[in-house]
C-alpha cells in the first residue's frame, strides 16, 4: 500500500471537526497527524478538549484521543507537520479565509468545509460526482497566490447535497425551473437536542443565510471553465425555503422541477439509477455504490431509516410524482454531517489525491 499522507484537521474540537477525526481514524490514504483548535483548546489532550461535547456515537478514536490540540493559527507550525489540511474552524468568513489562504501560501492545501471561499472564482466547490472537472482551476489559483502545490478547495453548503445530486443525472432534460424546500437536521446547526432544548417538538421556519445559499451555489457547481475562473451557470431559476426540523442528522428536500424537454417517468428512474460519478469509476475509498438509489416505497425516504445509506455519502430518493404546477416532484435525502460536511470533504481530497493535487511534501 502507498504511503499515507498526513493531515490536519482544524476546528478538530467542533461538531464537524469531530465527524472528521472519526472518518479519518480508520482511513486508508489519510492519517491524521495534527488536530488543531483555537487557543482555548491547545495544549490539551484531544480526549480532554472534547470531554463533555463530544457528539458522535461512537467514542473519540484511540489514536487521536492523546494527541497535543496545536493551535490553528499558528500555521508554520502545522503546516511543517503536515501533507494537507481539512478546515471547520468556527471563526468570522473574512478570518477564515485568511487562514486557509495562509495555509496555502505555506505550500500546504486546504480541503474547507467552510463557506469563505465558496464565491471566489478561483475556488473549485465541489460534489465530487458532479464537476470533478472544476479541479482544472486549481492552476489558475496557484498562480494567484504564487504557490507550487498550495491551494483551497471547498466542498458546498449541506442544504443543497441532496438535490442537485438527484437533478444532476437530468442535465440532458434541461431544467429550467427548480422550486425546493429543505427540512434541515440540528447538527447542521452544529447542535443536539441537548444544547437546544427549543428545538424539541419544534420546526424553525428560518435559517439565516441558507435560502441564498440554496439557491446560488449550485450555479457555481453547474459553472463552466474559462480563463481561469469558474463561471456560473445561467439556468435552472431556483427558489428555496428552509426549515429546521426537530431531527439530529440528515437533511431532507422536497423538489419540484420544470424541464425544457419534460422526460418520461421511466426516462427519470433510468437516469438515476444508472448515473456514476467519477469518485464510482475510480473506486474511491468513501465513494457509495451507488451514489443515488431510489424507493419506491411511498413512505421513503425517512430520515432515520435511510440518511446513513452508503455510510452517509449516498443520496436516497423517492416519490416521484407527476406535478400540476411544474413537471415532476420528488424527494430527496442526505447526511448533512457525512455528505453534507466531512465526509464530502475526505471524499473530494481522495479524488484530488487520485488526480495528482495532493501529494506528500
Amino acid at each position: 500500500m502507498a504511503k499515507q499522507l498526513k493531515v490536519g484537521v482544524l476546528g478538530a474540537t467542533g461538531m464537524v471537526g469531530q465527524r472528521f477525526v472519526s472518518l479519518l481514524a480508520t482511513h486508508p490514504w489519510f492519517e491524521i497527524a495534527v488536530v488543531a483548535a483555537s487557543p482555548a483548546s491547545a495544549g490539551k489532550r484531544y480526549s480532554d478538549a472534547v470531554a463533555g461535547r463530544w457528539t458522535l456515537a461512537q467514542p473519540v478514536p484511540p489514536s487521536v484521543a492523546t494527541m497535543t490540540v496545536a493551535d490553528a493559527s499558528d500555521v508554520a507550525a502545522v503546516a511543517g507537520a503536515v501533507d494537507f489540511v481539512f478546515c471547520a474552524v468556527d471563526l468570522s468568513k473574512d478570518a477564515t479565509a485568511k487562514l486557509e489562504e495562509d495555509y496555502a501560501r505555506a505550500e500546504t492545501p486546504v480541503i474547507s468545509n467552510n463557506s469563505a471561499h465558496r464565491w471566489t472564482a478561483d475556488v473549485p466547490m465541489m460534489i465530487p460526482e458532479i464537476n470533478a472537472d472544476h479541479a482544472a482551476v486549481i492552476e489558475a489559483q496557484r498562480r494567484r497566490l504564487g504557490t507550487r502545490r498550495g491551494f483551497v478547495a471547498v466542498k458546498p453548503n449541506c442544504s443543497i447535497q441532496s438535490y442537485v445530486p438527484a437533478i444532476h443525472p437530468l442535465w440532458s432534460f434541461g431544467p429550467q425551473r427548480l422550486a425546493v424546500c429543505t427540512y434541515q437536521a440540528i447538527s447542521g446547526a452544529g447542535k443536539t437536542f441537548e444544547t437546544w432544548p427549543e428545538m424539541v417538538d419544534n420546526v424553525i421556519p428560518y435559517i439565516k443565510g441558507e435560502e441564498e445559499k440554496s439557491e446560488q451555489e449550485p450555479l457555481k457547481i453547474w459553472g463552466t471553465l474559462a480563463d481561469g475562473k469558474i463561471v456560473n451557470a445561467s439556468a435552472p431559476a431556483i427558489t428555496a425555503q428552509c426549515l429546521r426540523v426537530p431531527v439530529s442528522d440528515g437533511h431532507m428536500a422536497a423538489v419540484f422541477v420544470a424541464f425544457d424537454k419534460k422526460p418520461g417517468r421511466d426516462e427519470i428512474l433510468a437516469a438515476w439509477a444508472s448515473y456514476r460519478g467519477r469518485p464510482q469509476d475510480l473506486e474511491l475509498p468513501s465513494a457509495p455504490q451507488p451514489f443515488l438509489s431510489y424507493s419506491d416505497d411511498d413512505a421513503r425516504p425517512q430520515t432515520r431509516l435511510d440518511r446513513d445509506a452508503g455510510y452517509g455519502q449516498a443520496i436516497t430518493i423517492g416519490r416521484l410524482r407527476p406535478d400540476a404546477v411544474f413537471d415532476w416532484r420528488f424527494v430527496a435525502l442526505s447526511h448533512n454531517t457525512v455528505r453534507g460536511a466531512a465526509g464530502g470533504a475526505v471524499l473530494t481530497a481522495e479524488l484530488l489525491k487520485a488526480d495528482g493535487y495532493l501529494t506528500a511534501k
